[in-house]
């Protein structure tokens, strides 16, 4: 699969298991820094919850560099490390999701926190609102002013971001492109110059 999901926005969702009560809040992130912010947040909302246990892959889902999870509490490896499983085998990325415990005062045992912390994530993932996230590599584009106006319109007409610009001598345009499409458009982009131009691909080897 050339694509991964993100969430589109922050979602809530509820789930109660012998009197507990499990809110789980999914939330689009991108890198641990806002990772970790949005956990602080959760905590911050709910200071009175007996736990507020998180997971989260924060960038491209085979990116192991930016996994965690914590228990917050709970018997060791019975609700971070569960709800990480979980969302690693989603296909999520750029994901964050923290679910906040209300104690009812039946035990579950560990077995039983293991499946209800998994359930409240499986759960919550599959009623997520998401969005499909294609990978994207850099690519620097270096034209001369008079093609800028035709080039301006074409990145317009794609699915292409424009990162930065820089003006000197020439035309310096920083491009975000997507792994799949950017073949054909590469070839697009080099007929619409005339072969004017100078492409700078990122060296994956």
């Amino acid at each position: 699969m050339d694509y991964y999901l993100s969430p589109t926005h922050t979602q809530r969702f509820e789930l109660e298991i012998k009197n507990s009560q499990f809110i789980t809040t999914v939330c689009r992130t991108n890198g641990r820094a806002e990772a970790k912010a949005f956990v602080d947040d959760m905590k911050q909302r709910y200071p009175d919850a007996n736990h507020n246990c998180w997971a989260f892959i924060a960038g491209a889902p085979n990116n192991a560099h930016l996994w965690d999870q914590s228990d917050d509490g709970e018997p060791k490896g019975t609700a971070g490390k569960p709800m990480l499983n979980v969302l690693q085998h989603s296909n999520f990325g750029e994901t964050a999701i923290v679910v906040t415990r209300y104690f009812g005062g039946i035990k579950l045992g560990a077995g039983g926190l293991v499946r209800a912390y998994s359930q409240a994530v499986q759960e919550a993932l599959a009623n997520t609102i998401h969005e499909n996230i294609y990978p994207r590599e850099p690519v620097q584009l270096k034209i001369a002013y008079p093609l800028l106006g035709k080039v301006e319109y074409w990145l317009e007409q794609s699915d292409i971001e424009v990162i930065n610009k820089t003006y000197s001598d020439n035309i310096v345009i920083d491009l975000a492109v997507i792994e799949r499409t950017w073949p054909e458009q590469k070839v697009s982009l080099t007929e619409l110059c005339q072969g004017s131009l100078t492409l700078i691909e990122s060296d994956k080897a």
